[in-house]
């Protein structure tokens, strides 16, 4: 059984894409460690990259090849200053060599060393084949990103069976979780705790966890404070920074913190909180647009709707939350997220953007479920009212950007997690007619069914119907 730790589900790193951004990124970490383990670095005298499938059609879009350039380079997406990411690139495009792993300077020629293939490799949407070249040999490995920032080899994924899970509570499907909820008493995010414990102290735990939401905080705050248009080719003005503007008033604050508070004391009506979760969510898809810091969460492309969601618990309904509770939501976000990349996918490469941002739904109900008193059962439900009402939602960003029709995905999916919670905490879990696995197994099966061209490759649907001369 495959154990995934919330922290696997909700992964600090840049944008504009999971799969297509990050995924590519460490990829090319993991073929620089391959080359170092096989004594090759120091001989190397060219590196190419094979893009192929979604990777190729949407990579321009989705800065796949910045990101193994940047992944080649040595540059880590967790703690890379985003402000050098340009920097990097100008200077392998300038000089047209590239420093690998930071180790040693080789040629690179972007237009030939980064190849975009049309064609679909035969086990994931998403394949990349990067090639290191030396006076007497070549050396070749494939990756797959599979979504959410995860990347498999195929003999890798095929062995995965034999993965034995250290978890005290190994989960695969929401019937097992419930099971241990009732065994032993215990709440979603109690379950969860236990299982992060076997591969981390309780310190740790408590650390990573609120860094996860520090920069979720930081990246809400940066997108409402940042005006101006995105890049790309679409001309997108962010929105975020005009809506922000009007709802906050003119009370001061200096820091994401202080803001918080100040939010927390303007006014209330269901406009108003319709607008506050809509600019949370745009604020940090805007800043994934633009290659800034997010939390995967279980996507880049799906990124805003667990923070809109977490805020909108902090300043609209439980204003004395604190760390304990922005802990208990994102463990059971992870769980919740966990149980369909197991069952089903949270790539759109594979599943359309129901892989996306209707997971993100129903992580992010689920687990404000959980904070406004459900039962583990209610919890469940949550997540799969959520789920149930993006069921075949198709992906087809225009120009192959994360940005139209993406970025206000992100505030439909928080505005329906709130719903779906709200449902759920008015029913009696016992009258459920569809449990959370139906609708996994569902989604799973409506993604196999779905035409290829809805599923991030930016030929049908919004991505034909409007084009960047249309922009």
């Amino acid at each position: 059984m495959e154990c995934i730790s919330v922290f696997d589900m909700l992964k600090i790193g840049v944008g504009p894409s999971s799969s297509h951004t990050l995924g590519p990124w460490r990829a090319a970490e993991k073929f620089l460690a391959e080359v170092r383990s096989k004594n090759l670095m120091d001989n190397i005298n060219r590196v190419k990259v094979d893009l192929y499938g979604s990777l190729s059609l949407t990579g321009k879009g989705h800065a796949t090849d910045l990101a193994v350039m940047l992944g080649l380079s040595g540059a880590d997406p967790e703690y890379i200053p985003v402000e050098s990411i340009d920097v990097i690139i100008s200077a392998i495009n300038n000089k047209n060599e590239i420093f690998l792993g930071n180790e040693i300077l080789i040629p690179f020629h972007v237009n030939t060393d980064i190849v975009f293939n049309r064609n679909f490799l035969p086990f994931h949407a998403n394949g990349l084949t990067f090639t290191a070249y030396t006076d007497k040999v070549e050396y070749t490995s494939t990756f797959y990103s599979i979504g959410g920032g995860f990347v498999v080899k195929e003999e890798e994924d095929s062995n995965k069976s034999q993965i034995k899970c250290a978890f005290p509570f190994p989960i695969d499907k929401a019937t097992e979780l419930l099971e241990y909820c009732q065994k032993e008493n215990k709440k979603i995010s109690e379950i969860v705790f236990e299982n992060e414990k076997s591969m981390r102290s309780e310190e740790e735990i408590h650390n990573e966890l609120l860094r996860i939401w520090d920069t979720m905080l930081e990246c809400m705050y940066i997108g409402c404070h940042t005006e101006g248009t995105l890049p790309g080719g679409l001309n997108v003005r962010r929105r975020a920074y005009d809506m922000h503007k009007n709802l906050i008033g003119v009370l001061p604050y200096d820091n994401p913190y202080s803001w918080l508070q100040i939010i927390r004391q303007t006014e209330v009506k269901f406009r108003q909180i319709l607008k506050w979760v809509s600019c949370f969510a745009l604020a940090v898809n805007e800043v994934n647009a633009s290659l800034g810091r997010v939390v995967t969460a279980p996507t880049n492309g799906s990124a805003g709707v667990i923070p809109a969601v977490l805020m909108y618990y902090m300043v609209i309904e439980n204003h004395e939350a604190n760390e304990n509770q922005i802990k208990q939501f994102l463990m059971v976000a992870g769980e919740i997220g966990s149980i369909f990349k197991k069952g089903a996918t949270i790539s759109a490469a594979m599943g359309g953007c129901q892989a996306e941002i209707g997971v993100s739904s129903a992580m992010a109900a689920g687990a404000l479920c959980e904070l406004m008193g459900g039962t583990p059962e209610q919890v469940l439900m949550a997540a799969e009212i959520a789920m149930e009402h993006h069921l075949g939602l198709t992906c087809d960003p225009i120009g192959g950007l994360v940005q139209v029709p993406c970025i206000e995905r992100n505030t439909m999916g928080a505005i329906k997690a709130i719903n779906a919670a709200e449902l759920a905490l008015e029913t009696d879990a016992k009258n459920a007619k569809v449990p959370l696995d139906k609708v996994v197994n569902t989604m799973w099966e409506t993604a196999k069914d779905m035409n290829n061209k809805y599923k991030e490759t930016s030929e049908g649907g919004l991505a034909v119907a409007v084009g960047l001369a249309d922009c």
